[in-house]
C-alpha cells in the first residue's frame, strides 16, 4: 500500500477532525412541557366582570396588550412619570448593561469557532562566548543582532461539540437577561402606575380626613357651650374629644403614606426626593378602562417575560450539561507556524533563514479522582433545578391572572356598594341640612351625618383606587406588550 506523503497528513488530520465537528454531546434543548388549561379560573368568567354594577368592564379575550398600556388610564401626567422612569430608572440601565454584557459574552466566545493567528517580532543584541558556533563567529565578529519574525496559528476543532455547547449556554444566558429586562420594563411601569393611584387615593383620602376633623372641632364647640348653658354634661364633652382626637390621629398617617409614596415616584423616575416639578395626581384624572385584554391560556406562557427569562435558564442548564460531559471527552489541537530569523532584517525570509512547523495534540483527562463526573452531576441537577423552578414560575403565572380576575369581579361589587353607600350618606346629609335649617334637627345631628358622609366618602375613595390598581395589575400579569417591542425593535 502506497504511504501517504508526510506533508499530506496534517491536512487530512484536519479534514478528519472538521468532518467529527458535525456532532455535540449531551442533551439537545426540549422546552419544558407546561399546562395546557382552557381557562383561568375554576369557573368560568362573565365576559363583563362587575356587570350588574355602576362601573362594568368587558374583557377583550385575545385581544393584544399595548406596548404603551399605561395609556388606558387616560392621563397626560401618568403617561409622562411612566415615560420618564423608563427613560432615568438606574435600575433598568443595569438591566440594559448586563443584556450588553451577555451578548458580548456570546460574540467572543462564537470566535472559538475560528482559527486564531499572532504575529511576532523579535530583535536581540546578543554575544557568544568564543569557540561557539553562532553567526557572529562566522562572520568575524563577536556581536550580532538577531531579527526573528513569526506567524503562529492555532485551531481547536469542536469535536465533540464543547464549544458548541459552551456557546448554546451563554446565548441562553443572553435570552435570559433580554426577558429580564423586559420584566424590569413592566414591574417598573406597574410601580409607577400603582404610585400615581396610590398618591391620587391618598390626597382624596386626606381631604375627606380633614373635612371630617373640622366637623368633629365644630361639634366640640358647640359641646363645649352647651355644657356651659348646662344642656350638656361632661361625659359628652369628653366624648367628643375623644372622637376628634381619633380623627386627627389618622391625618398624619395619611400625610405621612402620601409623602412617602412621593419620595417612591421619584426615585422610580431617576430622582432625588427633594426634585420638584413632578405632577400631582388626582383620582378624577385617572380613568377605569372599560374593555380589558386577556390573553388566552395557551398564549400567557409566551407573553410572560419572567417565564420566558426561566425557561432560558432551564436551555442554558441543558446546555451546560453538554459542556460538562465534552470536558470528559479528548480535546484537539492543530497549530501551525512560519517565520524567519536571520542577522539582517532585509534577509530574515530568504530560503536559508525561514522556518516552518505543523503540529497537532490530543488532551484526555485520565485520572481526576472523578472530579469531572461529579461536575456533569452537578449539571445535570441543576437542569432538573432549573426545570422545577419553570414550572414553579408557570404556575405562579396562571395564579396571578386568575387572582385579578377574581379581585377585579369582587372589587367591582365592592365600589358599587361604596358609591351607594357615599350616595345615600349625602342624601341623608342634605336632608339633616334642610331639617337643620327649618329647626326639626340640632346642629349635632347635622354634624354627625356630614361624619357618616365623609367617612362614606373615604370607603369610596379606596374601593375607587382599588379597581385602577386591579386593571394594572391584570395587565402585568398578562404579562403586558413587552413582545410587540421583541418583534417591531422598540426600546422605549
Amino acid at each position: 500500500m502506497t504511504r501517504l506523503m508526510p506533508s499530506l497528513r496534517p491536512a487530512l488530520l484536519a479534514a478528519a477532525l472538521a468532518a467529527c465537528a458535525g456532532c455535540a454531546v449531551g442533551p439537545d434543548y426540549q422546552r419544558p412541557a407546561t399546562p395546557a388549561p382552557t381557562q383561568y379560573t375554576r369557573d368560568a368568567m362573565p365576559a363583563t366582570l362587575g356587570a350588574d354594577t355602576h362601573s362594568p368592564q368587558q374583557l377583550a379575550s385575545g385581544q393584544a396588550i399595548a406596548r404603551t398600556w399605561w395609556e388606558v388610564f387616560g392621563s397626560d401626567a401618568l403617561n409622562d412619570r411612566v415615560k420618564r422612569a423608563l427613560a432615568h430608572n438606574p435600575d433598568l440601565d443595569a438591566a440594559e448593561a448586563a443584556l450588553r454584557q451577555a451578548s458580548e459574552n456570546v460574540a467572543a466566545q462564537r470566535a472559538s469557532f475560528f482559527p486564531s493567528a499572532q504575529v511576532s517580532y523579535s530583535p536581540s543584541r546578543q554575544r557568544d562566548a568564543v569557540g561557539t558556533l553562532s553567526p557572529a563567529l562566522n562572520s568575524g565578529a563577536p556581536y550580532y543582532t538577531l531579527h526573528t519574525a513569526q506567524l503562529n496559528i492555532s485551531y481547536a476543532p469542536d469535536v465533540f461539540g464543547l464549544n458548541r455547547r459552551t456557546v448554546e449556554s451563554l446565548q441562553a444566558q443572553a435570552d435570559n437577561q433580554r426577558y429580564e429586562l423586559e420584566a424590569a420594563r413592566l414591574t417598573l411601569a406597574s410601580n409607577v402606575v400603582n404610585a400615581a393611584i396610590q398618591e391620587a387615593s391618598l390626597r382624596a383620602q386626606i381631604e375627606a380626613t380633614e373635612a371630617v376633623i373640622a366637623a368633629e372641632t365644630h361639634a366640640l364647640t358647640i359641646l363645649h357651650d352647651q355644657h356651659r348653658l348646662g344642656y350638656a354634661s361632661a361625659m359628652d364633652v369628653a366624648a367628643q374629644e375623644t372622637t376628634l382626637a381619633q380623627a386627627r390621629q389618622a391625618l398624619p398617617g395619611l400625610q405621612k403614606q402620601l409623602q412617602q409614596n412621593r419620595d417612591l415616584l421619584a426615585v422610580l423616575c431617576g430622582d432625588t426626593p427633594d426634585q420638584a416639578g413632578a405632577p400631582e395626581f388626582e383620582l378624577e384624572n385617572l380613568t377605569l378602562p372599560v374593555t380589558l385584554p386577556l390573553n388566552l391560556p395557551s398564549q400567557l406562557v409566551d407573553q410572560r417575560p419572567d417565564v420566558r427569562a426561566a425557561e432560558a435558564n432551564v436551555h442554558a442548564a441543558s446546555a451546560e450539561v453538554g459542556v460538562a460531559l465534552a470536558n470528559r471527552l479528548p480535546q484537539f489541537t492543530l497549530s501551525g507556524a512560519y517565520g524567519g530569523s536571520s542577522t539582517s532584517f532585509s534577509r530574515m525570509f530568504t530560503d536559508d533563514n525561514i522556518f516552518w512547523a505543523l503540529a497537532g495534540s490530543v488532551t484526555q483527562t485520565v485520572f481526576d479522582f472523578g472530579a469531572l463526573k461529579h461536575k456533569q452531576r452537578a449539571a445535570e441537577a441543576a437542569l432538573q433545578q432549573s426545570a422545577a423552578q419553570y414550572r414553579s414560575v408557570v404556575l405562579g403565572a396562571f395564579q396571578n391572572v386568575a387572582d385579578t380576575l377574581y379581585a377585579i369581579d369582587s372589587d367591582a361589587r365592592a365600589l358599587a356598594a361604596a358609591d351607594d353607600a357615599e350616595k345615600a350618606a349625602g342624601r341623608t346629609l342634605e336632608l339633616t341640612q334642610k331639617q337643620q335649617q327649618l329647626g326639626y334637627v340640632d346642629v349635632l345631628t347635622l354634624i354627625n351625618a356630614q361624619q357618616a358622609y365623609q367617612q362614606a366618602r373615604i370607603s369610596r375613595v379606596q374601593a375607587q383606587a382599588a379597581r385602577l390598581s386591579d386593571t394594572a395589575a391584570l395587565i402585568q400579569a398578562l404579562g403586558g406588550g413587552w413582545q410587540e417591542a421583541v418583534v417591531t425593535g422598540k426600546t422605549g
